[in-house]
């Protein structure tokens, strides 16, 4: 699995971007947003049950994440088709204001080092890139467990500080 100092692998994955009929889909690779620090959060499959919950709270952080420079992406290795027939019928998925990745080859999947070793899938992972494609954090869980969208935020703002950030620091606390 890749880790911190890393380079995020280059991509260019078909994406959903909208519900609006002739703007659904669009190309997304990891030069779409020069200059932004990008949160790539990746999920088992679609059409489950623990897999919503964190996406649909990644679209309620979405500004938050935007107003730190941020860009939200989230991905998994259904394809675009599927992706989007999901947005359409999960009321809470509809109006997700950032792009949903198709990683239906696994090419990315597999150079992030995130796919599940028997189920196939990706495991929950998130990563932390900065504008200049290092991956500065990482966090996986396994299939079962949900992740706290919170703590990708917080760890945002930590290294955006280019200080000494102690445990449970939040934004506005002092750096060491």
């Amino acid at each position: 699995m890749l880790t911190i100092g890393d380079h995020v692998p280059s991509f260019n994955l078909k994406s959903v971007v909208s519900l609006e009929k002739g703007k659904e889909f669009a190309d997304v690779s990891d030069r779409s947003y020069p200059g932004k620090w990008l949160v790539l959060f990746a999920w088992p499959m679609d059409f489950t049950f623990i897999c919503p919950t964190e996406i649909a709270e990644f679209g309620k952080r979405e500004r938050d994440f935007s107003d730190r420079d941020a860009q939200v992406l989230g991905m998994s290795t259904d394809s675009h088709y599927v992706h989007h027939a999901w947005r359409t019928h999960h009321d809470d998925l509809r109006s997700l204001p950032f792009p949903m990745l198709a990683d239906n080859r696994q090419e990315l999947s597999k150079a992030l080092g995130i796919l599940h070793k028997t189920e196939g899938v990706c495991l929950r992972a998130t990563f932390i890139v900065d504008p200049e494609g290092i991956i500065r954090w990482v966090e996986v869980n396994d299939l079962d467990v949900g992740r706290s969208v919170p703590e990708p935020q917080r760890v945002l703002d930590g290294l955006q500080t280019g200080e000494l950030c102690p445990c449970n620091w939040q934004k506005g606390d002092k750096t060491l």
